[in-house]
This record gives structure tokens, C-alpha cells and sequence, in this order.
């Protein structure tokens, strides 16, 4: 019923700003770095871990979403080492650091999910008050996104991005591209185990598997978020609006999920309908630059 999908829609939103928050982090490495980083299926689930044990031992909400954080920085820290150090390619070095973290994430846990309750624990943010998990996280993005916008206007901020346009040239201007590289992908899993704790808090508990597949629903919302800026703005669009087009997109990824499931498709093809949905919005840009030159092609022909 038309009822039980506009019931199901907060707590879509909800999760959607979750994996927003992620996606930016995400953004950060694919489309800032031009780095393929998969250590994010991994560094979500540490900063979860990390959350719920921290807050299960008494620790303030807000310190243990900090230190989830640093968790994440660290992970991050050390696919760049593995990267730069050791010469490992960025994509073979984060999968290495994903297997590290699938063990790590289990000595933190104890055991392979750990409840998270509500009731007993003082969570800055609960799916059993989606209102409030709401304004909370609008306002964690929001902040997130004013922060990210003013550091990479900085000089080491606009040293990483430099870096992800035109290494060769970073490098002739003396920026060092290596220690570059390890800051973002510090910066951007700190971001990903930020999404992990307000998910862990969010949902009432952390699982070892909560990861899996979660850059694949990242590039998804970077992809979605991309497409819908250029749509809405034709000339471009600045640093800041882009990255809450990012956030936009992890909101209508989630939506989207809610609608096929309130269509009564089979829950097992969510990873089928996940690929289409990512290939459809890859495929828009390509499209839309082939109808350009198509149609230039024939007002040529045509004079």
C-alpha cells in the first residue's frame, strides 16, 4: 500500500544521510585522488566497532565517535603506506588493508556483532526516534560539508586536490604527491568510519558484514549525486554544493531501495538493481556527450 511507502520514507532519508556521510569520504579518494580505495568495506565496520565498544565501556558518544574516527584515519593511513612505501598499486593496497581490518574488526567486537541498545546506552541519534536521528544528521553533514569546503581551500587542501588532477605537475611545483596521497586517504576513511558510529548508533548494533559491498553503494551516491548537480546546474556547480549533491545521492540511492522493495521484488536482486541503477546514472554523462556531438555533427552537415 501507498501508506506503507510513505511510512518507510523517513527512515530511507535517514539512512541515506548515513551512507551520504560516507559517500563524501568515498568522493574524496575517486573523485578528488582519482584513487580506486577499497578499504572502505572495511574501515565502515571499524568505526562502527570501535563506537559500539567504546560507548558499551561508558565512554561519551561524542568521544567515541572521535576515536572511531582517528580508527578510520589510521586504516586509512596505512593503505597509503602499503601504497607508497611498498609500491603496492592503491586498489591491491586497499584490499590488503580490508582483509587487515576484517581481523582487526573482530579482536574489537569480540565476537562477530555486538548489540547497541538505545534503551541503555546514551546514543546521540536512534532509528527509534527518526525525527530526531534526522536533524542529527543533517546538521553532522552539513558541519562536515563547511569543513571540508574550508579545508580544501587551503594550501594543503588544494595540494591533495592538485595532486589528484596532475601528479606530474604537483610534483614540479614541489608539493609532495606521496604524503599527499596518505593525508586523503587518512581524510576520506575518517570520514567512512564516521558514516560506520552514527550507523552503529543509528541501527542498535555493529555486525563484522556491514561492510561488505559498502563502496559499491558510495560510488553510487557519488555517481547519482554528480549526475543530478550537472542536471540542476548546466554552468557548474562550486566545492561545497557538490559535495551535498554527494550527500543528495546517498538519499536517492536509499529511496530507490525503499522503492523496490515496496514493489515486491525480490529482496535477492537488490545487488542486480544496484548495479543497474549505478550503470543507468554512469551511463547518463557518456549519453548526454554523444547526443551533443551527434547533433553538432548534423548542424554541420546541415550547413
Amino acid at each position: 500500500m501507498l501508506i506503507d511507502l510513505l511510512g518507510a520514507l523517513p527512515g530511507a532519508v535517514a539512512q541515506g544521510l548515513i551512507w551520504g556521510v560516507m559517500a563524501v569520504g568515498v568522493y574524496i579518494t575517486y573523485k578528488i585522488l582519482d584513487i580506486a580505495d577499497l578499504t572502505v568495506d572495511g574501515s565502515i565496520c571499524t568505526g562502527a566497532a570501535v563506537c559500539t565498544m567504546m560507548m558499551l565501556a561508558g565512554q561519551n558518544p561524542w568521544a567515541a565517535m572521535l576515536c572511531a574516527v582517528l580508527a578510520g584515519v589510521a586504516a586509512g593511513a596505512v593503505t597509503g603506506l602499503l601504497h607508497i612505501k611498498l609500491g603496492i598499486p592503491a586498489i591491491l593496497a586497499g584490499i590488503l588493508t580490508q582483509m587487515i581490518l576484517w581481523s582487526a574488526n573482530l579482536k574489537i567486537l569480540g565476537k562477530a556483532n555486538q548489540a547497541l541498545s538505545a534503551r541503555s546506552n546514551p546514543v546521540i541519534l536512534s532509528q527509534m526516534n527518526i525525527p530526531s536521528a534526522l536533524i542529527v544528521l543533517a546538521i553532522v553533514a552539513a558541519v562536515l560539508i563547511a569543513l571540508l569546503y574550508w579545508y580544501f581551500g587551503t594550501e594543503q587542501g588544494s595540494a591533495i586536490r592538485a595532486t589528484g588532477a596532475n601528479p606530474a605537475m604537483s610534483r614540479a611545483q614541489g608539493i609532495n604527491i606521496n604524503a599527499m596521497k596518505v593525508l586523503g586517504l587518512s581524510l576520506s576513511n575518517g570520514m567512512v568510519a564516521l558514516s560506520g558510529g552514527l550507523m552503529a548508533q543509528y541501527q542498535g548494533f555493529s555486525d563484522i558484514n556491514m561492510g561488505r559491498g559498502a563502496i559499491v553503494i558510495g560510488l553510487a551516491a557519488v555517481i547519482i549525486g554528480e549526475v543530478l548537480c550537472d542536471a540542476f546546474f548546466r554552468k557548474g556547480c562550486n566545492f561545497s554544493v557538490r559535495l551535498g549533491f554527494v550527500v543528495l545521492g546517498g538519499i536517492v540511492y536509499y529511496l530507490v531501495m525503499v522503492l523496490i522493495l515496496w514493489l515486491k521484488l525480490d529482496p535477492n536482486d537488490l545487488k542486480l538493481f544496484t548495479a543497474v541503477i549505478v550503470a543507468a546514472f554512469l551511463a547518463v554523462p557518456y549519453l548526454k556527450g554523444q547526443a551533443k556531438s551527434s547533433f553538432h555533427r548534423l548542424k554541420k552537415g546541415g550547413k
